[in-house]
């Protein structure tokens, strides 16, 4: 184990010295508005995001905190998405964005609104998809702010809630990212 650890500290010190002068390493927060197919309201989130760029391809990986409710509050579906990108430049400042997410997801049953019965509340975990583009914009040496926007596919299962299985869970997600050069 203190091998693997020593190894991972190494090349996160070593990795950034690798990259060419054109290359982008970034960390930062980052903020968004996100609206589900068939939730009551859109929602905002918040998270984190590390990107790197080299040359006309860049990657991404971001991990977010969301929460959204169905049925007229009878269901909140609260969120932790881990995500993998695959970002394109066809321009130095545009890119088009593809990937996938792990989504750590609690389902918490509003116990009050249950007219029949009582459900458990459940964690789960689905992989979902999603593509979308953004802008990327320097704001200095080593700042750049990234907006996009991105359609996530995912099926969540809803069958525990009396009435939804024609709830649909896909949603878009507008996002501001604030990354700092490493």
């Amino acid at each position: 184990m203190r091998k693997v650890i020593f190894t991972v500290l190494v090349l996160s010190i070593q990795f950034p010295l690798l990259l060419s002068a054109n290359d982008y390493l970034g960390l930062g927060p980052r903020a968004g508005y996100y609206k589900t197919t068939d939730a009551d309201n859109g929602e905002w989130m918040i998270g984190a995001g590390l990107r790197l760029k080299m040359g006309f391809l860049g990657f991404e990986g971001s991990i977010d905190y969301r929460a959204e409710k169905y049925a007229n509050g009878l269901l909140t579906v609260r969120s932790w998405p881990v995500m993998a990108s695959l970002l394109i430049y066809p321009l130095p400042v545009i890119y088009g964005v593809a990937g996938a997410g792990w989504y750590n997801t609690t389902f918490d049953y509003d116990q009050n609104k249950m007219v029949t019965r009582h459900i458990e509340d459940e964690t789960s975990q689905e992989i979902g998809w999603h593509f979308g583009g953004g802008i990327e914009l320097p704001l200095g040496k080593k700042t750049k702010l990234a907006a996009d926007i991105r359609y996530v596919f995912i099926d969540y299962d809803f069958s525990e809630v009396p009435g939804s299985s024609e709830l649909e869970s896909d949603f878009y997600a507008i996002t501001i990212t604030l990354f700092w050069g490493l």
